[in-house]
């Protein structure tokens, strides 16, 4: 029986036929253009790795379509107005490899950021269709678009799209009714205040996006697919504030019922199919779902679009489960599923899938940590468990020149990459975990059943060292002395890292428990508790501790939540946002005088205080295992230390390390 028949059924969107029901969606790909606007090598690379991979459509990240109206830095998104024909010649090798593959492609066009634009994007004020508060600073007052503005974008539009199929491209996405950039903002009574033709009702207020299509119908030909990205409810419940999962509040963007009202315009207008998804920057862990949205979060928006427009509806929203996947067509909630992250994370996707084995997909997390985590800091973008993302020819991996003995020492993330890596290469590898089971600190870490992904990628590390031949024995404590006849040429040293206790009087009482204890054993954990330390960590297992019905206090030293080390913003503001809904009493600011047998003292800018607890669970970070490199260097003098070992941080340190020290071993 096959699993997955929908999925490899071909579906045409206008004219073009796309071989399955697959898509790669849209992401913007910073770091991998050149400063004239132009696909870069990585880029071309990046793109054509998922086309081998086996999807049916390719839409890229957006391109800018101009820089008068909107002025944007150079070198951050492409742009075929910079340099045309530069960017035909990159564009047409894309496209033309793309093809090779038998997938499709779109050029993906955004009309601007609008609103939400923020250096390093742009420069100078941002625009909006009325002078609304500028979201990254509401202090600043946009510039309204004129309407002199907006024909010339609409030319630009067309253009743009004349060029994408210049260079072989299959069609083109408008960017976007979506996520609240300019047409978004357009379509909005929250942000169109407008009492000319491009404001009003819905129809006014939709007519930017109705000019767009005609103009590129007219320029490109009337074949040329054009398809709009489109966010079916916004999730803003007021400027500045986005609204959980199942919370109740009034939706001050767009809300399904307006959401259909849409459509049917969009598909009567000739729009050939929309590109479906939920959120805004107010609503940013919709349009960006961390691990802690549930997979397939934006089915039950989209489901009724699937049903009200004869056009097809393109789903994104953690679709990278293949049963959620499949199932989602099958119901009819959508006709093509998107995968986002889940095709960075693994690029052979669609090809596991429907050979059969789609326990060997590498999954993706929902940490954003390599993707808009690293794009959010001028990095360029890759995948936390997949570090040759977005530089796929330059970190591939080589089978080595002389297959050797390698021995890993230490089974978490970084242990088990580089075992990995190194035995895919053609090494004999033998991992020693003195634990009784792998995964380090990821055991502990995914207990909570929001963090169950970090869980199934552990499970694919246990299969992929099964697959590639590594030798694994746990409850093992390896020494230079112990493993010495085992005569290994390189020795790669992961033994991690151990909790991190602070000085407090007290800390040593027996209802004081690690994260991880608290994590393995709750039973231990009495009620109330009090959390010590709101990093990530901390924040995670004081929501997870109040979902059991706990009463949870959160103490942190430093004057807000995850301030120490990155979070990458929407699983920073969800995580923001779920403390309180679950109840979480936060204390910032203040620091640990004295933890007693019922409770803590405190000491804070009001004053000294005080918190009732039965237990206290101890968030404080970490401190590596001593490695002990030159200890080893008497059994080989080819020694590396990496992961926690070397300094503790999150799994994409830990993945990214392993992979290449074992690539170059």
């Amino acid at each position: 029986m096959n699993t997955a028949a929908h999925l490899f059924q071909p579906i045409h969107i206008g004219g073009v036929e796309v071989r399955n029901r697959i898509g790669m969606a849209p992401m913007a790909v910073f770091g991998l253009v050149s400063a004239d606007g132009c696909f870069t090598r990585r880029a071309i690379d990046y793109y054509v790795e998922r086309a081998r991979g086996g999807v049916g459509l390719i839409v890229t990240g957006y391109s800018e379509i101009e820089n008068e109206v909107e002025v944007s830095l150079p070198g951050v998104v492409q742009n075929p107005s910079v340099h045309q024909p530069r960017f035909v010649a990159a564009a047409a090798e894309l496209t033309e490899r793309v093809h090779a593959h038998g997938a499709r492609i779109l050029l993906q066009l955004t009309l601007g950021l609008g609103r939400v634009g923020y250096e390093p994007w742009i420069s100078g004020t941002p625009i909006a269709p009325s002078p609304v508060p500028a979201f990254w600073d509401p202090d600043v007052a946009c510039r309204a678009v004129g309407v002199e503005e907006i024909a010339a974008l609409v030319r630009s539009a067309g253009e743009a799209a004349r060029t994408a199929r210049l260079a072989g491209f299959d069609g083109v996405e408008i960017h976007a009714l979506h996520e609240g950039y300019l047409l978004d903002q357009f379509a909005m009574t929250m942000f169109n205040r407008r009492d000319d033709e491009y404001g009003g009702d819905l129809d006014g207020r939709l007519r930017f996006s109705l000019e767009v299509l005609r103009e590129i119908k007219g320029v490109a030909g009337q074949d040329f697919p054009v398809v709009m990205r489109f966010s079916v409810k916004s999730f803003i419940k007021d400027w500045g504030k986005g609204a959980l999962p199942g919370e109740d509040f009034a939706e001050m963007g767009r809300d399904v019922e307006e959401s259909l009202a849409v459509a049917r315009i969009l598909e009567r207008a000739g729009y050939d199919a929309l590109d479906a998804d939920c959120g805004s920057y107010e609503g940013y862990y919709w349009a960006h779902p961390p691990g802690y949205q549930e997979h397939g979060c934006y089915l039950p928006y989209v489901a009724p679009l699937a049903r009200a427009v004869d056009i097809p509806v393109l789903v994104a929203g953690r679709m990278d489960k293949p049963d959620v996947a499949e199932r989602a067509l099958a119901e009819g909630a959508a006709d093509m599923v998107m995968l986002g992250r889940g095709l960075l994370a693994d690029p052979q996707w669609p090809h596991k899938v429907r050979a059969g084995r789609a326990e060997r997909i590498r999954p993706c997390v929902g940490c954003h940590d390599g993707c808009l985590g690293r794009q959010d800091i001028c990095r360029p973008m890759s995948c936390a468990v997949n570090p040759a993302c977005g530089r796929e020819a330059d970190y591939a991996l080589r089978p080595a020149l002389r297959p050797r003995r390698v021995l890993v020492v230490g089974g978490g993330m970084a242990g088990m990459e580089a075992a990995r890596v190194a035995a895919a290469r053609g090494h004999t590898v033998r991992l020693l975990e003195q634990a009784e089971a792998l995964g380090g600190h990821v055991i502990a870490g995914s207990v909570p059943p929001f963090k169950s992904d970090e869980r199934r990628l552990l499970e694919w590390y246990e299969r992929e060292l099964a697959e590639v031949g590594v030798e694994v024995v746990l409850g093992c404590r390896a020494t230079p002395d112990s493993v010495a006849d085992l005569e290994p040429e390189a020795v790669i040293l992961a033994p991690g890292s151990t909790a991190k206790v602070p000085p407090i009087p007290g800390i040593d009482g027996d209802h004081v428990l690690s994260a991880t204890e608290a994590l393995l054993d709750p039973e231990r954990v009495g009620d109330p508790v009090v959390v010590i330390g709101g990093g990530l960590v901390g924040c995670e297992v004081a929501v997870w501790l109040a979902q059991q019905g706990r009463r949870v206090s959160l103490v942190e030293a430093l004057g807000s939540l995850m301030a120490a080390v990155e979070v990458p913003h929407p699983n920073k503001l969800m995580m923001r946002d779920m403390l309180p809904a679950h109840g979480v009493e936060v204390h910032t600011g203040v620091t640990i005088a004295a933890i007693r047998d019922d409770g803590l003292e405190l000491d804070g800018a009001d004053g000294p205080g005080r918190l009732a607890a039965a237990s206290v669970v101890l968030a404080t970070g970490y401190e590596p295992r001593a490695a002990t490199p030159a200890a080893w260097q008497d059994v080989t003098p080819e020694v590396y230390v990496i992961g926690d070992a070397a300094g503790p941080r999150n799994i994409m340190a830990a993945i990214w390390e392993g992979y290449e020290v074992a690539r170059g071993v």
